[in-house]
This record gives structure tokens, C-alpha cells and sequence, in this order.
């Protein structure tokens, strides 16, 4: 799934654990957000390996919620809102495509790593793949409901995610081929450096 839909997935999460933190409902939904987005972090150093943690993190949420729920204090609410965030995107990436470039074709086994079985689950292409229109779609059923609670700022940061999203889906299935002719005009010592699914479709 692409990156607005696991951040309106992550603030949409927080939005009950905001009840526990009134005085810091935005930062709580802002957390949940963060923690949408982090795992993505790892985008070009062990992608969907490296910051994706399916079990671990979602173990750590449930400690978390259980932490907020008995101490309800701002921090803590927002910890277990990242955490819980983070959690819904590793797990969520399974339901989408794989690792590939172009990952419409179907090509990879591979969408999230279980550190915990030490092995790679393969995709289930609920969602075939990042930016399809169904991610879109998902984007906005995600978003539908925050725009009820959400307010000023926020509001904003709603719509210009699902804004981003449109675009990107639009977009999507040219970009391959924009990142096939940039990684070709790269020297052979940087392109040893990208992860290989940006150098596989320019060898040669």
C-alpha cells in the first residue's frame, strides 16, 4: 500500500486512543500517523525487512494500549499510538503486492519479513499493489471518517494525504520506467548501492 494510506490508517487508529489523552488528541493522531509512516523509513536499506516488524511491533502495541489504558498520560497514549500505527503497516503490507518494481506483474514471494519465523511472507495482493486504484479507494474510506473529527491543521493534513495519494495513483505505473532511465545515467559505483529491484530492469 502506498505511504498516505498507511499514515490516514495509522491516525485513524489513534483516534480512539486520543479519548485517552484529550488534552493531546492531535499529537496523539499526529503519533498514529508517525507510526503509519515509519516502517517505510527502511525504503532503501532492506525494504520491508529492515523497519517492518509484522509480530514484534504488534506485540509491543497491544503492551502499549494496555500501558495507556491503566496510565493515560499524553506520552504514553502517543507511544502506543505509534506503535499501534507502525503495527497496522507491517501487517497491512502482506495484503499488497510484492517487492518488485513493477509489482502489477505479480513476480515476487516476498512482501513483509517475519523476524519472528525468520521468513518472508508472501503477498496476498488484496491490494495488488501500491497506488492501485482499490489503494485509493481504501485511502479515502480511511480518510472519510477523520475528516469528522478532524479540525484546522489536521483537517488539512487529511486532505492534502489523500490529495498525494490521487496523484500518486495516477501516476504510479509510469514510474518505473522514469526510475529504469535515471538509475541508466548513473555510474556503475552508485548503482552497486540501490536495492536491486531499481537496478534489475537497467543491466545490460
Amino acid at each position: 500500500m502506498m505511504l498516505p494510506t498507511h499514515a490516514l490508517g495509522g491516525m485513524l487508529l489513534a483516534v480512539p486512543l486520543s479519548v485517552l489523552a484529550p488534552e493531546a488528541a492531535v499529537g496523539v493522531v499526529l503519533a498514529g500517523g508517525a507510526g503509519g509512516v515509519l516502517p517505510d523509513l527502511d525504503m532503501y536499506a532492506g525494504h520491508r525487512r529492515t523497519l517492518h516488524y509484522p509480530v514484534y511491533y504488534t506485540l509491543a502495541a497491544v503492551v502499549a494500549v494496555g500501558g495507556a489504558l491503566l496510565v493515560p498520560g499524553a506520552l504514553v497514549v502517543a507511544v502506543a499510538a505509534l506503535l499501534v500505527g507502525a503495527a497496522a503497516h507491517s501487517a497491512g503490507d502482506v495484503l499488497g503486492g510484492g517487492l518488485e518494481l513493477r509489482p502489477w506483474e505479480g513476480t515476487a514471494d516476498r512482501a513483509v519479513y517475519n523476524h519472528y519465523g525468520e521468513r518472508w511472507i508472501a503477498p496476498r495482493r488484496w491490494v495488488r499493489y501500491d497506488g492501485a486504484p482499490e489503494d485509493l479507494l481504501l485511502a479515502g474510506a480511511l480518510a472519510g471518517p477523520l475528516t469528522l473529527v478532524a479540525e484546522g491543521p489536521l483537517a488539512w493534513l487529511v486532505g492534502g494525504l489523500l490529495a498525494v495519494a490521487a496523484v500518486y495513483t495516477a501516476v504510479r505505473r509510469r514510474l518505473p520506467a522514469v526510475a529504469d532511465a535515471l538509475v541508466a545515467r548513473l555510474p556503475e559505483r552508485t548503482r552497486r548501492h540501490l536495492p536491486a529491484r531499481y537496478t534489475a530492469g537497467s543491466e545490460g
